[in-house]
């Protein structure tokens, strides 16, 4: 349960820290991100709490974060790729709790 909120609260932080003028819009792109979580859908069994996502699910490859993490170049997609990455270090993190 802790880990689904940082989901939330993170993006909150950030947004405080570095888009106060925009704080709710910054919030909601950022947190839209946990859309991303879709692709546990496709496996067996949807939910395991002792799975890593990361490099399991296909939205959590490896190749998806180099993805992500090349979207922090366009202006356009620096803060939707930056919700891919603070979500994709929560998961990582997870992956060792």
């Amino acid at each position: 349960m802790v880990h689904i909120a940082l989901h939330f609260i993170v993006p909150l932080v950030y947004s405080l820290l570095f888009f106060r003028d925009r704080l709710l819009r910054t919030w909601l792109i950022l947190s839209a991100t946990m859309l991303v979580d879709l692709d546990h859908l496709l496996a067996d069994p949807i939910y395991d709490p002792n799975r890593c996502s990361i490099g399991f699910h296909p939205l959590h490859s490896y190749v998806a974060i180099v993805i992500y993490v090349l979207l922090l170049l366009p202006r356009k997609t620096r803060l939707v790729a930056t919700g891919l990455i603070i979500h994709m270090a929560l998961d990582y993190l997870d992956c060792f709790i």
